[in-house]
């Protein structure tokens, strides 16, 4: 039995509605405005069906007000292309009116039986973002102003603190919803391929160029392209993409002929753009592109009690996916939690809770479980070299930066990356973070 919610403000067809649910075995409750409805607790509802054209307000209202509760969107014929706004708003489905009583029973059938009407943690939107603290309420509602426009934005934040969740709740509110969202991560394209990957290429255009290539921003046209670490794109890729901003067209590598593409950018960095433009690393005119609206996610350390609350999301994850449904953190877990500064935000969180669900003897999970005295995985594969044993009472971060100084001319980043046992994206936020720049190395491979 699930408890729904009718909003129809007229009665007969309210009432109708009323006994033919109950009749299949829900608990039903009814309201004929907005302000009837939300005086109900929306969210303790499986799911809400309603009008569209209520006394005082819309039905358009109550789908993000009920968020994560599913909405079925009543209405006539007559409103039909309303109600696809409302999909495109958030609502699950619609229902024309007048109904046919076995298919409105099966259409609630199956949005009840549908995975992603589940209830979200306390604290989450309804795009999988967690966080109840001042910073993160204020980045869901510019999250919801941004994404109802086509504005380019840029995204600042550590490695690890959610850019990409970001991104992907910026397309999912704006009206290019019904279509892909294309995520590149720029640090992890090889200098030489950013523009075959990024604009596409002609074949012949360059030996190993066998065949036509559709490149990424062309593939995300009428969608959204994230360009993740946008910091790191080569400046003859940003000469290219500029171009795509202001003209709305790219030219594969190897063509002469514009093709035509409708794309919204979507950008994010950990690094300071402006300094970057100053040092002559960053175009300027980009930059001021990209910026149009800037947003900034919090590091973690930085957000409180939501290390909690995320800490008690991720180990009920765990829990589900190792079965272990006793699981839960110890005061003294929390307490460590807390006191941890997070270098590597809510990734590291995450990872340390999954490393607990597997580590806990039995269901309480303690400081030593969690793994937070010392990042081990840079030197565990690494260091069972003879050749690159760490000297003395070096720290972690010590040894890495005096391994990649002393090897990184004479390696690629692949080379580097496995010989200390961590990717190569692990390999590249690391120099970030600790200002290693490249050597003289071709670092293609």
């Amino acid at each position: 039995m699930a408890k729904l919610l009718v909003v129809e403000d007229e009665a007969i067809i309210r009432k109708s509605l009323c006994l033919l649910l109950q009749g299949a075995g829900h608990e039903v409750k009814e309201a004929w405005s907005v302000a009837t409805a939300t005086s109900h607790d929306l969210q303790s509802f499986d799911l809400v069906l309603s009008d569209l054209r209520l006394p005082g307000g819309s039905g358009h209202a109550l789908i993000n007000l009920a968020a994560p509760t599913p909405v079925l969107i009543l209405t006539s014929h007559a409103s039909i292309h309303a109600a696809v706004d409302a999909i495109k708003q958030g609502a699950r489905d619609f229902m024309p009116k007048p109904f046919d009583h076995g298919e409105l029973l099966a259409k609630v059938d199956d949005l009840l039986s549908d995975p992603a009407r589940r209830q979200l943690p306390a604290g989450e939107n309804q795009h999988g973002i967690i966080g109840e603290c001042q910073g993160m309420q204020e980045l869901f509602s510019k999250i919801k102003r941004v994404g109802q426009t086509d504005v380019t934005v840029l995204i600042h934040g550590e490695s690890g603190t959610g850019k990409e969740l970001v991104a992907k709740a910026i397309h999912m509110q704006s009206k290019r919803a019904k279509h892909s969202q294309i995520s590149v991560n720029c640090a992890a394209i090889p200098e030489s391929l950013v523009e075959s990957e990024l604009f596409g290429h002609q074949k012949g255009a360059f030996t190993g160029a066998h065949a036509d290539r559709v490149g990424l921003i062309e593939t995300a046209s009428n969608g959204t392209l994230f360009l993740d670490e946008i910091g790191e794109l080569p400046l003859e890729a940003q000469a290219r993409l500029l171009r795509v901003l202001q003209e709305g067209e790219i030219r594969r590598v190897g063509e002469v002929t514009p093709r035509k593409v409708d794309v919204r950018l979507v950008c994010a960095t950990h690094r300071n753009l402006r300094k970057m433009v100053e040092a002559g690393q960053f175009r300027e005119d980009l930059f001021y592109r990209l910026n149009v609206v800037d947003l900034t996610v919090p590091a973690l350390r930085e957000r409180g009690s939501d290390i909690g609350l995320l800490a008690e999301v991720f180990l009920k994850r765990v829990a589900e996916k190792f079965e272990r449904p006793g699981l839960y953190l110890s005061e003294s877990a929390r307490v460590a939690l807390q006191q941890h500064s997070w270098p590597g935000n809510v990734r590291e969180l995450e990872n340390a809770l999954e490393r607990a669900g597997i580590l806990a003897e039995s269901d309480a999970v303690e400081p030593q479980h969690l793994g937070l005295v010392a990042e081990t995985s840079v030197v565990a594969e690494a260091t069972q070299n003879e050749d690159i044993q760490p000297q003395g009472q070096m720290s972690l971060e010590d040894y890495f930066q005096h391994f990649v100084l002393a090897h990184q001319d004479h390696m690629s980043e692949t080379e580097l990356a496995k010989r200390l046992g961590i990717s190569r994206k692990s390999l590249w936020e690391r120099r970030q973070r600790q200002g290693i720049p490249r050597g003289n190395k071709k670092n293609g491979g």
